[in-house]
């Protein structure tokens, strides 16, 4: 048993080759699906193949004899899907791990469909495929992406198709394969290139139809995949209107045909201007029985006395007019007489009270010659002169003790 390897003692890299080989080798044999994307035929006994897995950018090389490679009844062909009973195999000179085929088994048509199914059950379970992730498709869009193959019928049939329909449209294309082991891979390089382009508003993938191992490519789960993380909308028409793959599921709008693709990515211009005319025909048709109803409503407005003859209601309301013009002079004059009297006999009160009207009675106001008034006899002095005023004006007068009487 060799000892456990340490900084003071490493493992040789011969031992490490040797040990990996022989943790590969306690894996036995293995069943492996997968798709044959190269194959070689080396001399004349061995044949190598490199098996790529179509969900994954991973492939492995495999190594078989001749005669499990060329069987009776197998087409081993690149892009044809098998399943391979294999031995893993570390070969230690190299450095290098290869699986090593003791049988190879092509994948039937129920294989095929099995394994989308498989496919189509678990991105459901995803939600990949529910409805409230479809969007709209943009109305009338300037720049159409288009994913197909170079020179093919569905191209022709989208751009025809569209550019009769919206002769203003733009089309930015990607050709790419949509057949083989690389259509997948090539298919997901296009919707990722136009989805990138902001000026792209919706992104048609069509392909015209074929066997179910020619639309494989369109249920790879990659592809699927990129289809439902695109922010554009993307419209599928792959295959004929019976066909059906698994991007149909995860499209925003699956098309019957490439024709039919074009159908629903722009309107019939021919339709728009008639629904135009048709919209502006109403428009004017209402316009029209809104200013008849308003022009009528406004003749019969005007034909109602009240409109007819609008001075009726000024000779009507002249004699209110007089009757309430004479009460209110009525109700001044007499406020204001009521005023006169008031004022009279409060000037009366006034004069009656005022000291004025006492001297008039024949009093007199004694003062001193500073304005005091003298009130008591005793309060002056012999011969001080004092102001006496009278009704008629004022008098001066001299105090003369021996006439004063006490």
């Amino acid at each position: 048993m060799t000892a456990p390897s340490t900084p003071e003692a490493p493992w040789p890299v011969r031992t490490v080759a040797r040990k990996v080989a022989e943790w590969i080798g306690r894996l036995g044999e293995v069943w492996v699906e997968g798709q044959v994307a190269q194959i070689s035929r080396r001399g004349a006994a061995t044949v190598f193949l490199t098996l790529r897995d179509p969900a994954a950018d991973l492939s492995v090389p495999v190594t078989c004899a001749r005669d499990v490679a060329d069987r009776p009844g197998l087409e081993l062909t690149e892009g044809a899907r098998v399943i391979v009973r294999a031995r893993p195999d570390y070969y230690i000179a190299r450095g290098s791990f290869a699986l090593r085929a003791t049988e190879i088994r092509a994948v039937g048509l129920g294989e095929l469909l099995a394994r989308i199914e498989r496919i189509r059950r678990l991105l459901a379970a995803e939600g990949l495929f529910d409805a409230a992730r479809k969007r709209p498709l943009p109305f009338a869009p300037a720049v159409v992406g288009v994913v197909t193959g170079r020179d093919s019928a569905a191209e022709r049939d989208v751009l025809v198709t569209a550019r009769r329909r919206w002769p203003a449209v733009r089309f930015a294309v990607h050709h790419s394969l949509v057949q083989g082991a690389s259509a997948a891979a090539s298919v997901i390089d296009g919707l990722r290139r136009l989805d990138a382009d902001p000026e792209v508003e919706v992104i048609v993938v069509a392909r015209g139809g074929g066997s179910v191992e020619d639309l494989l490519p369109f249920s790879d789960e990659g592809l699927v995949r990129a289809i439902a993380a695109c922010r554009t909308p993307v419209v599928t028409a792959v295959g004929h209107e019976t066909d059906t793959t698994l991007v149909d599921h995860a499209a925003d709008v699956r098309a019957a045909t490439p024709t039919d693709a074009a159908h629903r990515v722009v309107p019939e211009i021919g339709e728009q201007r008639r629904l135009v005319d048709m919209l502006r025909a109403r428009a004017r048709h209402l316009l029209v029985s809104r200013l008849d109803q308003q022009d009528r409503w406004l003749e019969s407005v005007r034909s109602r006395p009240v409109l007819a003859s609008p001075d009726r209601l000024l000779h009507g309301r002249e004699e209110d007019l007089q009757q309430l013009r004479t009460r209110a002079r009525r109700t001044v004059t007499h406020r204001l007489e009521g005023a006169e009297r008031d004022l009279e006999h409060a000037r009366a009160r006034v004069a009656a009270l005022s000291p004025a009207a006492t001297l008039e009675r024949g009093y007199a106001v004694v003062q001193r010659a500073d304005g005091a008034l003298v009130r008591d006899p005793a309060a002056v002095a012999d011969g001080e002169r004092l102001s006496v005023r009278v009704a008629g004006g004022r008098l001066a007068v001299r105090v003369d003790r021996e006439d004063v009487q006490p």
